[in-house]
């Protein structure tokens, strides 16, 4: 009975009230503009050459490496929040959901249907506000397939992160990490 009384003075959460006004991801049409460039050359199973998918993020704003692979059915929020280093691979299916900045270094590999997510809610607010942090990988890391990127974590130099676990805090440098959360398993040597 208690439970209940206490249940009943505990306040809800108030979806009808979320105010988003103070977030600005670019111009309107920009967004517009992306999505059909996203739906035509990156959100599709079409092999578009990797060149033509780097000069597109070029023209949106995003800063690209060379030797970068996309594959295909990718997708990525906001090209203008994206830095990508040289010789990166982007397995299929890998969203970006780059709310705030999404920082790739060099050799990195981002495998099938991996989440870079920058965005969050404030679930201690009924009005569910919106939280964004930046996502860095730095150089060398590996995120594997199926694995959670969340917001503010930083992947350290050649860090990985196993199939399907989930980064809520940063990844030591030539660390192997797995589970949700992802804890840290082993130390990643790598031999020539």
């Amino acid at each position: 009975m208690v439970e209940v009384a206490e249940t009943r003075q505990m306040k809800s959460a108030r979806l009808d009230l979320f105010d988003n006004s103070e977030y600005h991801p670019g111009p309107w049409m920009k967004r517009l503009i992306w999505i059909f460039f996203s739906g035509i050359f990156f959100q599709t199973y079409i092999p578009w050459p990797n060149a033509l998918k780097t000069v597109l993020l070029r023209w949106f704003g995003s800063k690209i490496g060379k030797c970068v692979v996309i594959k295909p059915h990718v997708t990525i929020k906001y090209p203008w929040r994206l830095i990508v280093g040289d010789h990166v691979w982007i397995g299929e299916n890998v969203w970006i959901d780059n709310l705030d900045t999404v920082t790739i270094g060099s050799h990195v590999c981002i495998s099938q249907g991996a989440l870079l997510l920058c965005g969050n809610h404030n679930y201690q607010k009924p009005t569910f506000d919106l939280i964004t942090k930046a996502i860095s990988l730095d150089d060398g890391a590996w995120i594997g397939a199926k694995a959670v990127v969340a917001p503010g974590v930083t992947c350290h130099s050649h860090s990985v992160l196993a199939l399907g676990s989930v980064a809520t805090t940063d990844l030591a440098a030539y660390t192997v990490y797995q589970g949700n959360p992802a804890v840290a398993k082993t130390k990643r040597s790598i031999h020539e």
